[in-house]
């Protein structure tokens, strides 16, 4: 009997947030372009996807705080809920993670005391450089 309710529990526990967004499509991955009728995004699997923007689109940030379509910008983040209409997707929503500044440089500076000795290391003595 205890084993029935905990099947049930958890029978309950996957169905609720399946139904939380009905028939929506989720398209997640990074906007490639963007114009006032469409995005496309390119998908976590290569693929690019269009989804179609209408009036009722509503932008939000990755904190939930309202935005409009002139935050959006090509190379952001996005979750996009999306309805089916025959072959096309329009989103209903469009979360986006907001430009933070510049990416994070590939190699480091140095500075501090070790700054020196790099540059001693990179550099051979004048009068031996070989000539």
């Amino acid at each position: 009997m205890k084993l029935r309710w905990i099947a049930l529990l958890f029978a309950a526990m996957v169905a609720v947030p399946a139904l939380a967004h009905g028939d929506k499509k989720h398209v997640v991955g990074t906007i490639e372009k963007i114009s006032p009728d469409a995005m496309v995004v390119k998908t976590q699997d290569g693929k690019s996807v269009e989804v179609k923007l209408a009036p009722t689109t509503v932008y939000v940030t990755k904190d939930d705080k309202p935005a409009k379509f002139a935050d959006v910008a090509v190379g952001q983040r996005v979750v996009i809920h999306a309805e089916a209409k025959g072959a096309q997707l329009i989103a209903a929503t469009v979360k986006f993670s907001t430009a933070t500044g510049a990416a994070p440089a590939r190699h480091q500076s140095f500075s501090g005391p070790v700054a020196p000795l790099i540059l001693v290391l990179n550099h051979p003595p004048a009068g031996r450089n070989g000539s």
